[in-house]
């Protein structure tokens, strides 16, 4: 602030004296100052929907004129979502998406309560290790399933050798549990972020005062906790039903061929069918879904958002003072360790664990921990031309997700900037800004594989076009990682900086900047992780030559044989180290504020 108040040697008891005034309006600084501060400020608006225009609005136009291509085509949409297979699909994707929501709620709302709560040793370590498979690809969550509650995953095999079985006890493999248990794993931080985090904002004074007027903690929490909390658990359980309903490598590995979702069935009509007016019909009924979905969403966000009464964090957050609390909170953390962590854990045993021969294998058979796995990822037993070593997928990997990182802060930053603006403009715009994150990663695939593998925008050979759709994916996720810190800067303080005679560069490099330094930070690392393991979009995308990481692990998980499932779990468990560090950094830097991610 020093630097800013060379010009007018103003004292620092005058500049307090403006902050602690935020209700008296500065002198002539609503008007003037504030068109000094945002010279211009609409023209920010030009990079992101420009990139939206062209990445996102065009290639979904275009799905759309492939599906409506003549005045009968609203009449064919109806007869369309007639269909049987149509009607089962749609609902089937509502109903699992209900389902996974509603047990999410059930594991994630007492987390949150614990996590929000009470200290205990190793909290940090628990919250970080719970947010790993949110950023986790959608391939390596399937694929520690299999690992875990698989038919030869450690469980069965462990209950086949202590009960002597010879056929696996649990089947959960291609079955609607193994698809809710997956969503819930996956999605449960959400729950534990968002409401956990708007929680321990709460002033406890209000239940406090209920409780000494003579209301009992169930009378406090219905009629003073639960109103406060709705919001974010309404908002929450609304972004965990976009994710569940747009869920595609879950359903695809885990429910296999008997089960479909909308996602799936765009998929298995552009790859398997080369149908691509059904996949532009059925992901015009998604989109119809999906969007506004995503708008109700963003009008909710606002309200949690908002500005709380709150209190200092250790003076809500107590340590467990009876047995009774102790063995609760006790009970609560096993459970999120057994549906979080354990997958983690078996996901990692199984990539060095040999179970059982490799295909052919006749003599010198052998079990037991080895490295073999990590070894025959280098080797390319079936001379194919495609073949691609590991470090050449990790580095191609890291290079989309330095290019999407990148790319998604330099269009996410001014927009975020711009939406902490309360006009008009920015709340109508706020919603479209959202709208890829409600876009279903196969859609804006085939939206961009039907407009870029033409002419005058022919990329399809392109190694660039991957992390273009990343971005889009990303983009979304930056903003709502970067508007929290940004909306709760006091306006009073730039205004003030301003009348010190501060230009817009330096009130946003001496004030915006470190505070919401470490949001960047945060955004950055999400946006670099959701490329590393991006899976929907690059499915459609990528070709031989440029092969990801996911796109290797669905490759040897859809081969047969011990040794392809032992690949998939050693370059599963790469990755979920690469995802792991992520993570602990974004915990490391993370800023006191609430945030969904």
């Amino acid at each position: 602030m020093y630097s800013i108040s060379r010009r007018h040697r103003h004292s620092q008891r005058e500049l307090d004296q403006i902050l602690e005034c935020p209700n008296v309006e500065l002198i002539n600084v609503n008007n003037k100052t504030s068109k000094y501060l945002y010279p211009h400020y609409a023209l920010l608006w030009i990079v992101p929907l420009a990139f939206l225009t062209l990445f996102y609005f065009y290639p979904l136009a275009t799905i759309l004129g492939k599906s409506f291509v003549d005045l009968s085509s609203l009449a064919q949409l109806l007869e369309i979502v007639r269909q049987p297979y149509v009607t089962k699909t749609l609902w089937f994707t509502i109903w699992q998406a209900t389902l996974s929501t509603i047990l999410t709620l059930a594991i994630g709302l007492p987390g949150a309560y614990i996590l929000a709560h009470y200290n205990f040793w190793g909290k940090s370590i628990l919250r970080a290790i719970t947010a790993i498979p949110f950023v986790l690809p959608t391939v390596v969550v399937a694929a520690s399933f299999t690992s875990t509650l698989g038919p030869n995953g450690w469980m069965n095999r462990t209950l086949m050798t202590w009960l002597n079985l010879e056929t696996a006890p649990i089947v959960l493999n291609h079955t609607l549990w193994a698809i809710l248990i997956a969503h819930v794993f996956y999605n449960t931080t959400i729950i534990l972020r968002l409401v956990g985090d708007y929680w321990t904002l709460m002033d406890p004074k209000m239940v406090q005062a209920a409780r000494c007027l003579g209301a009992t903690r169930l009378r406090a929490f219905l009629g003073i906790t639960l109103p406060l909390l709705t919001p974010a658990i309404v908002s929450a359980a609304l972004l965990v039903f976009i994710f569940d309903f747009t869920s595609f490598g879950v359903i695809l590995i885990l429910g296999g061929p008997m089960f479909s979702t909308l996602e799936v069935a765009i998929y298995r009509q552009t790859i398997n069918f080369f149908d691509l007016e059904m996949a532009a019909w059925l992901s015009v009924i998604q989109l119809i879904c999906t969007l506004g979905l995503t708008v109700l969403y963003a009008r909710l966000s606002r309200k949690i958002h908002r500005p709380l009464k709150t209190n200092r964090l250790r003076s809500i957050r107590r340590q467990q003072h009876n047995w009774k609390t102790r063995m609760s909170v006790g009970i609560l953390i096993t459970i999120l360790i057994i549906v979080l962590v354990m997958p983690l854990a078996t996901l990692a045993f199984s990539s060095v664990y040999k179970f059982e021969p490799d295909r052919g294998e006749r003599e010198n058979v052998s079990t037991g921990f080895t490295l073999s796995y990590y070894r025959e990822l280098f080797v390319n037993r079936r001379n194919s031309i495609f073949f691609v070593t590991p470090i050449e997928t990790i580095m191609f990997s890291l290079r989309n997700a330095v290019i999407t990182t990148i790319s998604a802060l330099a269009i996410g930053l001014p927009a975020t900037w711009v939406l902490t603006r309360k006009t008009r403009l920015t709340q109508l715009l706020e919603p479209i800004l959202m709208l890829p994150l409600g876009t279903s990663a196969v859609t804006l695939g085939l939206g961009l594989l039907l407009v870029f593998s033409r002419t005058p925008f022919n990329m399809r050979t392109s190694s660039l076009l991957v992390p273009l759709a990343h971005t889009l994916v990303a983009f979304p996720f930056v903003i709502r990682s970067l508007l929290p810190s940004w909306t709760i800067i006091n306006p009073q303080i730039r205004k003030a900086a301003a009348m010190l005679g501060a230009n817009p560069i330096q009130v946003w490099r001496e004030i915006d900047l470190p505070i919401i330094g470490r949001a960047i930070l945060v955004a950055g690392a999400f946006a670099f992780t959701i490329s590393i393991g991006e899976f929907g979009a690059t499915i459609l995308l990528s070709r031989p030559e440029f092969t990801t990481v996911p796109m290797a692990i669905y490759r040897y998980l859809s081969l047969p044989g011990a040794l392809n499932y032992g690949q998939a779990m050693a370059l599963s468990t790469i990755l979920m180290i690469f995802c792991g560090i992520s993570i602990f950094c974004i915990e490391a830097i993370r800023p006191n504020a609430i945030s969904e991610f």
